[in-house]
């Protein structure tokens, strides 16, 4: 377990430096978030009840798809460039290779919902406390079984890399408009509710916004924890087995 927990340190730390050395790419990954809820958001005032009760959630959960969805691009090019395969004859512990990524990639996430929520309190966002951290906990849970499927599309994309772009590209933004995350799916027709409903986005966004709210008893709560704990244990599972039988 020692050793377990030092490969892990020294991945997350081998991970963490080159964000340390770049800043600017979190600046410009914070960018489309920003102008969502800066300007959007405003124009949703009065639409949806405490639209920034509802809005803001909405924008955690979509820095949550964006971020860890994105987060096997580096290890893709690693896969790449061969620096992963030098990686992978150390006597490094395989899983903490993982793990240690997909801290570097919640500690991020973090950073980022705090800061969007700190903005959001001057513009009429409300804060309860045991509610916010409760569902930045939930979007952690959630980013992690992301950043782990993440990590087995680029273990199964390499060499090439194609069929990394494909898939994220082709499954972000209908995950993102079918959840609700932008605009209430009530008004929209039958068929778009129910492919909603299918859409396992959908209860995490749900879950968020009634623990935003300071409602932490009702029952999409539950059904938000379920989804993000059974989306983390098959990423982390997959993710894990790939990692194990080799790159």
């Amino acid at each position: 377990m020692t050793t377990f927990l030092h490969d892990t340190t020294t991945i997350f730390r081998r991970e963490f430096v080159t964000v340390v050395r770049e800043p600017l790419g979190l600046v410009f990954e914070m960018g489309q978030p920003l102008l969502f809820l800066f300007l959007f958001g405003s124009l949703l005032d009065g639409a949806v009840g405490s639209s920034w009760q509802w809005f803001v959630p909405g924008i955690l959960v979509m820095m949550c798809l964006t971020g860890p969805m994105s987060s096997g691009y580096n290890l893709l090019v690693e896969l790449i460039g061969g620096s992963m395969e030098r990686l992978m004859v150390t006597p490094v512990n395989r899983t903490a290779l993982l793990i240690g990524r997909a801290l570097k990639e919640m500690a991020i996430l973090f950073a980022q919902a705090l800061l969007i929520i700190v903005l959001a309190l001057p513009l009429g966002f409300e804060l309860h406390l045991a509610g916010a951290v409760a569902g930045v906990a939930m979007l952690i849970v959630f980013g992690v079984g992301l950043g782990s499927l993440s990590f087995v599309l680029a273990m199964r994309s390499a060499p090439s890399g194609e069929l990394f772009y494909v898939v994220t590209q082709g499954l972000l933004f209908p995950l993102l408009l079918l959840s609700g995350v932008l605009l209430p799916m009530d008004s929209g027709p039958a068929w778009l509710r129910v492919a909603g409903d299918v859409n396992p986005v959908t209860y995490v966004v749900e879950a968020q916004r009634a623990l935003f709210a300071g409602d932490l008893a009702d029952v999409s709560v539950l059904y938000g924890a379920a989804m993000s704990f059974a989306v983390a244990a098959l990423g982390l599972w997959l993710s894990n087995r790939a990692m194990r039988r080799g790159v």
